[in-house]
């Protein structure tokens, strides 16, 4: 099994395929808004399962659908043709409408945003364009209005002041937990869209910093090290299967938990990974239990992870839109000389004994073409690679999803 550390950030909060019963209810989101979130949901689990698979053995790799998503999106808006049809199927988002997709993106943020008063989460989008260079301002509006999108004219001429300027912004949306995300400006750039997404949470029951030890942790190659190992014993919601066993750890009120996926003994995260996809996941989120007394033992990690997405998100169909003399992006500047040339993806995250700290930056850049007592308790010692997830409990937001394989890996 390849030795990595997945982190995803993922907007998912329920399927369109539920019943009327099992939908949680959502206040304040359009019609549409199920299905967007179903597409969400498919798109992150496929994202997340190429990212897994494609890992090097001792590399720890982050991915947030959630921040890719948005970016994606707002260049979405100014696709045309056969590179808006490739983009909505690479998205999940055949059947939804433009309007629909923004409008339900728009909602479903602010929801997010206002679940859990306990639980910090920042989301934020910018653009920024070549000085002089023709952008439409219908696809200006658009992104501003649904997409809360600052959106600037910049002199890429100057490469320091615009590596200043972008890279000011993330490290500012991310708390300096990210402090860049581009370290050129090619000459062909023309515009770079830009998503920021900080999480900051609390652990409604903390784990006690005296209760961490160094225990060993087995990695999947057979190899073993001490690492700081957090203990927590409490109520919890649990589960298990004939794949892994699992806990739900909540935020704040409760309205945010991080799910921990444990591979059973002969299982690896890989087992589990083959088997993500939207039933599975439905399925088994629906068998977590209500207030077993469990004992959680996990380790600290912390780290930070970079990755350009262009070869995944073509393995998943957007392939016109990366080709310089195909892709359709005329919704942007009326002209097809725009493509994507990049989208890069940044990542950081910080699991401790008082909750987690994450923060995701997504950068899509476009160029032009040249450019004793019976035991009743649970024991869950989670001392071999994991899967984790954190999620919004009321509407069913899975916010990140991960692979945890080594918990050291250097920031």
């Amino acid at each position: 099994m390849k030795n990595s550390l997945i982190f995803i950030v993922l907007l998912a909060l329920i399927s369109c395929q539920k019943t009327e019963n099992d939908q949680p209810e959502i206040p304040n989101l359009p019609e549409k808004s199920a299905q967007l979130i179903h597409a969400d949901n498919t798109f992150g689990l496929d994202l997340f399962s190429r990212v897994a698979n494609q890992a090097e053995k001792n590399e720890n790799t982050t991915v947030s659908p959630l921040s890719v998503s948005l970016a994606l999106a707002m260049a979405y808006n100014g696709a045309q043709g056969e590179t808006k049809i490739e983009m909505e199927k690479a998205m999940k988002l055949a059947g939804l409408t433009t309007e629909q997709i923004n409008s339900s993106h728009k909602a479903l943020v602010a929801a997010l945003q206002s679940s859990d008063p306990d639980v910090v989460l920042e989301i934020a989008n910018a653009i920024y364009y070549h000085q002089g260079f023709t952008v439409l301002p219908d696809f200006i509006s658009v992104n501003k209005n649904f997409y809360t999108a600052e959106v600037n004219a910049l002199n890429f001429g100057n490469t320091t002041e615009a590596l200043n300027t972008i890279n000011g912004w993330v490290a500012q949306k991310t708390h300096d937990k990210i402090p860049t995300i581009i370290d050129a400006i090619d000459p062909d750039l023309r515009m770079i869209l830009l998503n920021a997404i900080y999480f900051n949470g609390i652990w409604k029951n903390k784990f006690g910093e005296r209760d961490t030890h160094n225990y060993p942790f087995y990695f999947a190659d057979g190899t073993q090290k001490d690492v700081p190992t957090m203990k927590l014993e409490t109520s919890l919601e649990y589960t298990s299967n004939e794949l892994f066993s699992a806990v739900n750890l909540p935020y704040g009120d409760g309205q945010f938990q991080m799910t921990v996926l444990l591979p059973n003994e002969g299982k690896t995260t890989k087992n589990v990974i083959s088997e993500l996809n939207m039933d599975n996941w439905q399925k088994w989120m629906k068998g977590f239990e209500a207030a077993k007394p469990v004992v959680v033992n996990m380790p600290r990690f912390k780290f930070s992870w970079k990755l350009k997405l262009n070869d995944i998100l073509q393995s998943m169909g957007m392939k016109q839109a990366f080709v310089s003399n195909a892709a359709n992006f005329s919704g942007i500047s009326g002209g097809k000389d725009l493509y994507i040339g990049y989208v890069i993806h940044k990542t950081y995250i910080d699991v401790n004994e008082n909750g987690t700290e994450a923060a995701a930056v997504t950068a899509v850049g476009m160029f032009t073409t040249g450019s004793l007592e019976p035991d009743l308790r649970k024991y869950f010692t989670v001392n071999r690679p994991f899967l984790f997830t954190i999620t919004e409990k009321t509407t069913g937001a899975i916010l990140f999803i991960g692979e945890v394989t080594n918990p050291e890996y250097p920031l």
